[in-house]
């Protein structure tokens, strides 16, 4: 098998040799970048067409556009976005050759925010986008402005297939998949966890992004390392044209943004160099015991706090390739004093490419990235839990468009991390020495996307992860078809085959849970559900999503999925655990099922937005009744029934007022229930254990059937008013006034089994803020 991962190595590697210097000498191609005059970026989804014929595409999310087969001759490229003027160039094809063209578009002197409604046409038509979303600034920012400040936890709550666990916890389940299952990326560099424990904020800064693609099933081969979901976010680059930035204080956060050119673009072809400096700060601890004094009842403030730091240099060439080197720093702690401590902390460093070989209309990626997470949790059971995880990732990507609508995609990717951890049972004993676990992973891919008549999209892929530490292979076929009935309606299927070697310590009994450990595939033997040895110590699980898109006018979105996870493998900490000698690990299996469904209104200033999700998340591990019926039970992300409403509104002159809001409703989690307490020996000094004299630990009785209770439903609605005032030319100040938790409702946070303690999540809680870009 490990030949096999070697030879799809040394074909991909053929292909790009071939791709880089394929020519057609018939007709000639025309590739390039389209920017922002103003700034410099790179604009996606752009629709670029050459006048009077049918050859056109869509640029992709860095900006880059080819069309091919283009007969010889001289032309107008015509490229238009909405907010910007149109672009008309004239270019001439010569046989044989590969033209590159950068354009520039010039923004509108006041946009109001309008849907690019061509682009999403094509980009529905072209793409198989099951599962799939993307998000950008912008759509975050039309969110209702929680604590003043919008930010794109608050949004991927809102995403279809995606349960938060409120807005303390910071954590989010994905279409059954736990925390753990789910790779999370900022410019290719792994994120261990971006939500702190203030729920309403990541560590995504939400100014710098430029796209956020959410991938929530069955997404395809050029992914790999998680067996639910992908959220991979890309930051933009500095302004290249001046110093630019902004500036934000709110009553939950303040925030510093500082971007701008260390070498200036000159003209629409020059190179640049360009730096963005980002830096964010919660100072609710101290601020909350000035606005709410009623919602701390510790009196020394709401325990939250946390720091997100972050910065990039980019280096832009003339052609549009580009190198980009960044580097970021967060940290999060949550202190409730005698009851728990909660503190993490993230680093990393990186850099990313982009290379447009001349001649060529193959597109060249890579990046490499080193990042560490590490977390402590104190608990009134005097059991401290804390883990770290650090690894470096690197990999090489190649993307070529064809003839006829055709897209070949192709790379390689190594990752790399040591885990560290220490972890206790519901039973007082120990799991992990805190010695390191060291894992290494090696991974090819490939995909083919070809469009047929504008009526079939296939988008077949393969990927291969080699586990070195496990001396294991994957082969992993994936799948994604579409079918355009018509413009307006389309359907869409996707499913694959996925691994991981990366598993949490996460307890199944506690009734909310703060702590995710990590720790790669263990070492010891691991006996499957039949009580056989098990063959593989890693992750793995099927997903098939099938669903339905259907347009009416250009104002009504309906998008209707169904899914199907089948986790066949799952290990999880024992939570049997009694005696030393115990295995540390239990192997599972696991199913989840659903249905979402969207519906999304954009007319004249006002958005309306509809999710429901309806789902079923089970667990095996063993267990049988006396007659040989499995049981199965919910784990404590399992959550019946899912909506969110949602609704902004612009509206007065030049839109300048935006009012939003929010209304969330969960069905309750899953709990075990305590039935009791009871003094707990652990005989550690065998027959000389003197139980009559020596005080033992307190133990816990649980019931017998796992997480058969359930929380009270959760629910809650936030609400923001914003008002914009522009300033000269590039100056724009931004009011927001916004409300959490409108009605005041208590939904459970956390509660302590041992001391029968309750916190709640957020109380209602009003706040303004100011922000001023320059």
């Amino acid at each position: 098998m490990r030949k096999l991962s070697f030879a799809i190595i040394q074909i991909c590697l053929l292909l790009s040799g071939h791709f880089l210097y394929a020519q057609n000498t018939i007709t000639g191609d025309i590739k390039g970048f389209v920017y922002d005059q103003g700034t410099g970026e790179a604009i996606p989804l752009t629709n670029v067409l050459l006048k009077g014929t049918e050859l056109a595409e869509q640029t992709d999310l860095n900006g880059f556009y080819t069309i091919k087969k283009i007969p010889v001759g001289t032309y107008t490229v015509f490229c238009t976005y909405v907010g910007y003027d149109t672009a008309l160039i004239s270019v001439e094809i010569k046989a044989g050759q590969v033209l590159t063209q950068r354009i520039s578009l010039t923004k509108k002197a006041r946009t109001t925010g309008t849907v690019n409604v061509s682009a999403k046409k094509n980009e529905k038509l072209s793409n198989v986008n099951v599962g799939a979303m993307q998000v950008t600034a912008t759509q975050i920012k039309s969110m209702p402005s929680i604590g003043g400040s919008p930010d794109l936890a608050q949004y991927l709550q809102v995403v279809p297939g995606v349960v938060s666990s409120g807005d303390q916890g910071g954590q989010l389940y994905i279409r059954g998949g736990a925390p753990v299952q789910n790779r999370i990326m900022i410019d290719g560099m792994t994120i261990y966890n971006p939500f702190h424990s203030l729920g309403l904020f990541s560590v995504f800064e939400t100014d710098i992004i430029k796209n956020a693609d959410v991938k929530t099933a069955a997404f395809n081969a050029n992914y790999g390392g998680a067996t639910s979901a992908i959220i991979d976010v890309t930051t933009r680059d500095g302004n290249k044209k001046r110093l630019s930035g902004k500036v934000s204080a709110n009553t939950f956060t303040s925030k510093v943004i500082l971007e701008g050119p260390l070498k200036k673009m000159k003209g629409d072809n020059g190179s640049s160099t360009s730096f963005l400096v980002s830096a964010k700060s919660s100072y609710l601890n101290r601020s909350s015991k000035v606005f709410y004094p009623y919602a701390d009842t510790t009196g020394n403030g709401l325990p939250y706090t946390f720091t997100d730091l972050y910065g990039k240099l980019s280096f832009n060439s003339n052609s549009g390739s580009k190198l980009n080197l960044f580097a970021f720093n967060f940290r999060d702690s949550a202190n409730y004093r005698k009851l728990a401590e909660f503190a993490w902390g993230s680093f990393g460093c990186g850099a990313n490419f982009v290379i447009s070989p001349a001649n060529s209309t193959t597109l060249v990626k890579g990046n490499m990235a080193y990042s560490k997470y590490s977390l402590v949790l104190r608990e009134a059971d005097g059991r401290p839990r804390s883990t770290s995880i650090g690894g470096f990732s690197a990999g090489l990507d190649f993307g070529y468009r064809m003839e006829d609508d055709a897209f070949l995609n192709y790379g390689f990717e190594v990752n790399g991390f040591k885990t560290t951890y220490n972890f206790f049972t519901a039973t007082g004993l120990k799991v992990g020495s805190g010695e390191d676990q060291n894992t290494t992973e090696l991974a090819s891919y490939i995909l083919f996307k070809k469009v047929k008549n504008k009526r079939f999209v296939i988008e077949p892929g393969l990927r291969i992860p080699y586990y070195a530490s496990l001396n294991e292979i994957s082969v992993e076929p994936r799948i994604g078809m579409k079918f355009n009935y018509s413009q307006n309606l389309r359907f869409k299927f996707a499913a694959g085959k996925y691994s991981q070697n990366l598993m949490s310590t996460k307890s199944d009994r506690d009734v909310v849970n703060l702590f995710t450990g990590f720790l790669s595939g263990p070492e010891e033997e691991l006996k499957n559900t039949e009580g056989e040895l098990a063959t593989s110590k890693l992750q793995k699980a099927w997903q098939a999503v099938a669903g339905v898109e259907y347009d009416w006018k250009k104002y009504l979105e309906f998008n209707v999925e169904g899914y199907i996870k089948d986790f066949t493998q799952l290990i999880n900490i024992n939570r049997n655990k009694v005696q030393v000698q115990d295995p540390n690990f239990m192997i599972e299996k696991g199913y989840a099922y659903g249905t979402d469904l969207s519906c999304k209104l954009d007319y004249k200033g006002l958005s309306f937005w509809v999710v429901y999700g309806h789902g079923y998340v089970m667990r095996y591990d063993g267990t049988k009744l006396a007659d040989g019926t499995k049981v199965y039970y919910w784990p404590p992300f399992d959550r019946r029934n899912n909506v969110n409403l949602l609704m902004t509104y612009q509206f007065g002159k030049d839109l300048t007022w935006e009012f939003g809001a929010r209304w969330n409703y969960g069905s309750g989690f899953p709990f075990t229930k305590t039935q009791g307490f009871y003094e707990k020996f652990d005989f550690s000094q065998g027959l000389n254990t003197n139980y009559l004299t020596n005080n033992g630990q307190l133990g816990i009785l649980y019931d017998s059937k796992l997480n058969d209770g359930r929380l009270p439903y959760f629910h809650r609605m936030d609400i923001s008013l914003k008002k914009k005032a522009y300033i000269g030319k590039n100056g724009l100040l931004e009011a927001v006034f916004s409300v959490t938790n409108v009605y005041n409702r208590a939904n459970m946070f956390y509660f302590d089994r041992i001391t029968n303690q309750r916190i709640n999540q957020l109380p209602i809680l009003p706040a303004i803020g100011f922000d001023y870009t320059f």
